[in-house]
């Protein structure tokens, strides 16, 4: 059964950092696509961003693009999201998904 614990939440000033690791097992990692998802309160799954299996191509809703940085570590199991220049309505609940399969989120929220 495929494992997803994501991690790397908290609450973070206006115009600050996080990275968020999702650390994945029971499948074959380098041979999968990743995505981020995010849940703000009160509304529904938003899509954030996308890798490919090797980290060449990657893609980010635009809300996200210029701030938000997706990568991975193939060799850990590990993906991440770096995040700057947070913003209060990035205020959600962040999961990754490997093929339908989801993680228990981390709560990310951004105040001041």
């Amino acid at each position: 059964q495929v494992q997803l614990v994501e991690s790397g939440g908290d609450l973070v000033q206006p115009g600050g950092s996080l990275r968020l690791p999702c650390a994945a097992s029971r499948f074959t990692f380098s041979g999968a696509g990743l995505s981020w998802f995010r849940q703000a309160p009160g509304k529904g799954l938003e899509w954030v961003s996308t890798i490919n299996r090797d980290g060449s191509t990657v893609s980010y809703n635009n809300f996200v693009k210029g701030r938000f940085t997706i990568s991975r570590d193939n060799a850990k199991n590990t993906l991440y999201l770096q995040m700057n220049s947070l913003k209060p309505e990035d205020t959600a609940v962040y999961f990754c998904n490997v093929n339908g399969n989801w993680g228990q989120g981390t709560q990310v929220t951004v105040s001041s």
